[in-house]
């Protein structure tokens, strides 16, 4: 049965793509930004950016750009205004982090588990975009759209599905368009043990999380791509400046009664 599929599969692809070896499309004029959310900070090893370098890895071969970030190198304030420097903070990077996410068709929120949820740095970056969240772009549309979104977990006994889930949830609720299976992730074996980079974790070598990881980075490539063609988010019915202008093109107008 199985290889039964298998043949149909391959002959259906070949029948639709004259060259299945080859990308559908060219991605060289994507950007995508890698935020990784480690408590370790710069030079220290973390075992986040192993997993992050098996996606920029496939990114860098379409020919994007990539920029990575370590959150924790940079001094971003705690709050959910754009800039907390006007709410008492003397100093906050999150701004100058801010034009690099708007300048990114690909956003990527990489992360270590601990106590079975995400860490702080992951929980404060999202509170930031979070607090970015209402404004708009050129269209009237929430700032974030027509942007795609994903993530990468790594930790150990657990978690990982959990962590996904709302850091996805976050993204998309801020306006990011998510596309199939965009996350990935690694743990270990239960109770302590050696972390994803550490010799003989076979972190590196686990083909589930590498397959994860490969699908998660082209299918967010393929979104990206598509939205890009297609100039963003259709504006119409999602714009909160005509909203807010009493636009209400899927209610009836009491006043008309």
């Amino acid at each position: 049965m199985h290889s039964a599929v298998a043949e149909l599969w391959e002959d259906r692809v070949t029948a639709t793509s004259p060259n299945t070896d080859a990308p559908p499309a060219r991605y060289d004029d994507l950007r995508a930004l890698v935020i990784n959310c480690t408590l370790k900070r710069s030079p220290e090893t973390s075992n986040t950016q192993g997993l992050i370098d098996r996606s920029t890895t496939i990114l860098d071969s379409q020919g994007v750009h990539i920029d990575v970030i370590r959150a924790v190198d940079h001094d971003i304030a705690t709050g959910v205004w754009p800039d907390m420097r006007e709410h008492g903070w003397e100093t906050d990077a999150w701004p100058d982090l801010y034009q690099q996410v708007m300048a990114a068709d690909i956003l990527v929120l990489a992360g270590p588990i601990w106590l079975g949820d995400n860490s702080s740095v992951m929980k404060q970056v999202i509170e930031r975009l979070y607090a970015c969240s209402s404004l708009l772009n050129e269209a009237g549309q929430y700032a974030y759209y027509g942007r795609v979104g994903g993530c990468l977990i790594t930790g150990n006994e657990d978690g990982v599905k959990h962590c996904a889930m709302n850091v996805l949830y976050s993204l998309q609720h801020l306006g990011y368009t998510i596309p199939p299976q965009a996350d990935a992730g690694w743990i270990g074996e239960a109770g302590p043990g050696p972390s994803y980079l550490d010799p003989g974790s076979g972190g590196p070598e686990n083909d589930f999380t590498n397959r994860n990881t490969t699908f998660m980075t082209w299918n967010l490539l393929h979104l990206a791509r598509a939205l890009k063609d297609l100039g963003g988010i259709p504006a119409y019915g999602n714009q909160r400046i005509a909203w807010d202008a009493g636009c209400r093109r899927d209610y009836e107008n009491p006043e008309h009664r």
